[in-house]
C-alpha cells in the first residue's frame, strides 16, 4: 500500500506467539497494529496479561468480528489454537483480508492426513488449495502476492532447513533420515499442564509424542516436495528440556555416495547464499540455542562421518521467532514485496 502503512490484526494476541508478533510489528517501519484480538479476554488491556507491555501497547483486546476486522486491518495473523483458522480463514479471505496462519490448519495439503494427526476437521479443500507454505528460504518465491500463507511449524522449520539442501541435491538415502529434536517449554503455550510445572521439568528432560508428533507429516511433505515427489518418511522424536525457548534439532542421514565434509559444506553455503537468516557455522563448530535467542536466525552446523558414511546436521532456532512470529513477519515482507529482513534485523539476546 503506497504512502501508508499496512494495518495488521493479531488474533491470539495473548499467546506467546501472538505477543512476539506484537514485539516485532511494533518495530516494523511499514506496519501499524490495527487491533489485537482474543476470544477469551475481550475488553481487557493487553498489558493486563503481559505487564511488560505497560505504556507500550495501550490497545484493549477485541472480540472476533469479521466486519470490524476488515475495517481496521489489511492483513491478519492467526496465532490461535489449531481448528480455529479452519473455520475463520474463509470468512477473512472473502472479506478481502490477507491471512498469515501461524497454526497448523493450512500446512498439510492432504485433509485426511491433517485429520489423522491433528484430530480436527480439515479445512475446505478450495481454500486449502489457495494456501502457500511459507518456508521462506525454500518457497519464498511462491509467497509473493499470496493471500493465504501457512506459516511453518517450529520443529519443521528447524528440521527442514537442516535437510532440504541434502534432499534436493539427492545426496542422501531418503529412507535413512532420523531427527532428534529438543524444545523449551514455551512451545507448549501459556496454558497450564502438569508436565510444564517448574518442579516437573526442572533438572529433567523427556521424550513425548514418540512416533506420533503432528509435525512429522509436515516435515515429510516438505522433503517429499523438494525431493521430486518420491514419498519420504522419517523417524522424528521430540524432547522437552528445561529451557524457556529454543529448538535444537540433530538430523542424521546416510549419504547416497561418498562425500567429503567440504563438499557438504559447500552445498549448504551455495544453497543458502544470500539468505540472511540462515547462518552456516565453520567446520567443527556447532550452534547452541542461546546463540539465536530472540532472533529470526537459524544456525546450522554440519559434520560428515567418513567411517559410517553418515551426515549429521545440527540446527537451532528460537521456537517463538523463526519457529513462529519472526517467520510470520518474514512472510508478510515477502507477501508485500518488501525486503524480507524488514523489521527483523534484531541481533540475538545474549547471554
Amino acid at each position: 500500500m503506497p504512502n501508508s502503512k499496512v494495518r495488521a490484526a493479531i488474533l491470539g494476541a495473548t499467546g506467546y506467539g501472538g505477543v512476539e508478533l506484537i514485539r516485532f510489528l511494533l518495530n516494523h517501519p511499514n506496519v501499524e497494529i490495527g487491533m489485537v484480538l482474543s476470544s477469551s479476554n475481550a475488553g481487557a488491556p493487553i498489558a493486563e496479561g503481559y505487564p511488560h507491555l505497560n505504556q507500550i501497547v495501550l490497545e484493549r483486546l477485541e472480540a472476533i468480528d469479521v466486519d470490524v476486522i476488515k475495517q481496521k486491518a489489511d492483513v491478519i495473523f492467526l496465532a490461535a489454537p489449531h481448528g480455529v483458522s479452519t473455520e475463520l480463514t474463509p470468512q477473512l479471505l472473502d472479506a478481502g483480508l490477507k491471512v498469515i496462519d501461524v497454526s497448523g490448519d493450512y500446512r498439510l495439503k492432504n485433509g485426511e492426513i491433517y485429520e489423522k494427526w491433528y484430530k480436527h476437521k480439515p479445512a475446505d479443500p478450495a481454500y486449502l488449495e489457495k494456501s502457500v507454505y511459507g518456508l521462506c528460504e525454500v518457497f519464498g518465491d511462491d509467497v509473493h502476492g499470496a493471500d493465504l500463507i501457512a506459516n511453518p511449524g517450529c520443529y519443521p522449520t528447524a528440521t527442514t532447513l537442516a535437510l532440504v539442501p541434502l534432499v534436493k541435491a539427492g545426496w542422501i538415502d531418503n529412507n535413512s533420515i532420523i531427527v532428534d529434536a529438543k524444545t523449551g517449554v514455551s512451545g507448549a503455550g501459556r496454558g497450564l499442564g502438569l508436565t510444564y510445572h517448574f518442579s516437573e521439568i526442572n533438572e529433567n528432560m523427556l521424550a513425548y509424542k514418540v512416533n506420533k508428533h503432528q509435525h512429522t507429516p509436515e516435515i515429510e511433505q516438505v522433503l517429499t516436495q523438494v525431493g521430486g515427489g518420491e514419498d519420504i518418511t522419517i523417524t522424528f522424536t521430540a524432547h522437552l528440556i528445561p529451557i524457556t525457548r529454543g529448538i535444537l534439532a540433530t538430523c542424521y542421514a546416510t549419504l547416497s555416495e561418498k562425500r567429503t565434509e567440504e563438499e557438504v559444506f559447500e552445498l549448504f553455503r551455495q544453497f543458502y547464499e544470500g539468505r540472511r537468516f540462515v547462518r552456516i557455522r565453520e567446520k567443527g563448530k556447532y550452534p547452541a540455542t542461546k546463540e539465536v535467542l530472540g532472533s529470526n536466525y537459524c544456525d546450522i552446523g554440519i559434520s560428515v562421518d567418513e567411517r559410517t558414511n553418515r551426515v549429521t546436521v545440527v540446527s537451532v532456532i528460537d521456537n517463538l521467532v523463526k519457529g513462529a512470529a519472526g517467520q510470520a513477519v518474514q512472510n508478510l515482507n515477502l507477501m508485500m514485496g518488501w525486503d524480507e529482513t524488514t523489521g527483523l534485523q534484531l541481533s540475538p539476546v545474549y547471554p
